[in-house]
């Protein structure tokens, strides 16, 4: 194989694809990156897979020779992001087992990996694809990613349940601790209803690949095993979760003895100073009062912290204590909201964090406090 492409143009293709390299394995084909340049007339494609997420981008170069290889991802990836910004040649001649990297004056000679040992990565269906939103798909995914669990002993909830249908989405995520689901309005989808629980580290690399990307809406394909997308001329499939997700739908309360509006950076901004004080897994203890709240945190040898704020409360006083990176997070997932309402029912009962509308809420499990 010989090819000939911008160094910008490689460096930015292996960072995509990177995004599918798997950082723990102990099987070394899956710390590769498989390239295959079929002829001049076709984009070098580059990928990269972990078996559980795989990326998959293509690469404008001049193919002086067809063929294919596979590269060590991480050293060919720092390699060009520190050289030069010259054309790069990449060589490997039949029946060699080295690459010859060049670019400017320099020149590296890398060992590569057995091409026959590359996984087969899946294919995007066309007859399956369809289009939506890309700015309305990852809004929605921004709102909910952070309730997903990272316990690998629970493979369902480290996944976000996607239901999506014409011009229409939901995704739901939970760690059993709080829950967020968003519901939006959107253009495109697919002719009927369906369902998939994707991974949440995929849908995190989706989003960083789409962000960047100019197109105005990402094509999706749902098959029995994989989940697809594609989008700024890459292809990103995940395995789908098997496993039956919490029915959101039954953990949501049907009424709240209070629901008390409070300006959300404000009430963000307190409970971010009360985390300080606030020792490891230890609650902050919100406290109502008529026309006020109080935040306040204690942690034995370390100090206390304590601020009010007004808010529209009304009834009798209640305290009620939250884990603080879980409620901050409720309020960071209201981006752009002024004011947020907080719905409560007992110092046991669940709180529910939503906006003006019911188009997202979260759902927060409370801690017991101590007297």
């Amino acid at each position: 194989m010989n090819i000939v492409c911008s160094h910008d143009e490689l460096k930015r293709t292996l960072q995509t694809v990177g995004r599918g390299l798997s950082p723990r394995s102990t099987v070394q084909i899956l710390a590769g990156v498989h390239m295959r340049a079929e002829s001049a007339e076709h984009p070098v494609v580059l990928s990269a897979t972990d078996m559980e997420l795989s990326v998959r981008a293509t690469l404008d170069a001049k193919v002086h020779s067809p063929g294919e290889i596979v590269l060590p991802g991480r050293l060919v990836t720092d390699l060009i992001g520190k050289s030069s910004n010259d054309e790069v040649t990449i060589e490997q001649r039949d029946g060699d087992t080295q690459v010859q990297v060049k670019t400017g004056g320099a020149e590296a000679s890398l060992s590569t990996y057995t091409v026959q040992d590359f996984p087969r990565l899946p294919e995007f269906d066309e007859e399956r694809a369809f289009g939506i939103e890309r700015e309305g798909f990852l809004r929605t995914l921004e709102a909910v990613q952070r309730a997903a669990s990272r316990d690998e002993s629970r493979p369902v909830l480290t996944g976000v349940k996607i239901e999506i249908g014409p011009g229409r989405l939901t995704m739901a995520a939970t760690d059993s601790y709080r829950m967020a689901v968003k519901h939006t309005t959107l253009s495109g989808g697919p002719p009927e209803e369906i369902e998939a629980i994707v991974p949440a580290r995929a849908l995190t690399e989706l989003a960083r690949i789409a962000g960047d990307a100019s197109d105005e809406t990402i094509e999706m394909a749902v098959d029995a095993n994989q989940v697809l997308f594609r989008s700024g001329g890459a292809t990103l499939s995940a395995r789908r979760i098997d496993g039956q997700f919490p029915n959101y739908r039954q953990l949501l309360p049907d009424a709240f003895e209070h629901i008390v509006p409070v300006r959300r950076e404000e009430l963000r901004d307190v409970i971010a100073r009360a985390e300080l004080l606030a020792g490891r897994n230890s609650p902050i203890r919100l406290s109502f009062a008529p026309g006020e709240l109080t935040v306040s945190a204690r942690t034995q040898d370390v100090g206390e912290f304590r601020e009010s704020l007004p808010c529209d409360f009304r009834g009798d006083p209640l305290d009620i204590g939250f884990n603080p990176g879980f409620l901050r997070d409720g309020l960071e997932c209201l981006k752009g909201a002024e004011q947020v309402n907080l719905k409560l029912i007992t110092p046991l009962r669940p709180g529910l964090v939503t906006g003006d509308g019911d188009d997202f809420w979260y759902l927060v499990m409370p801690i017991r406090l101590s007297s």
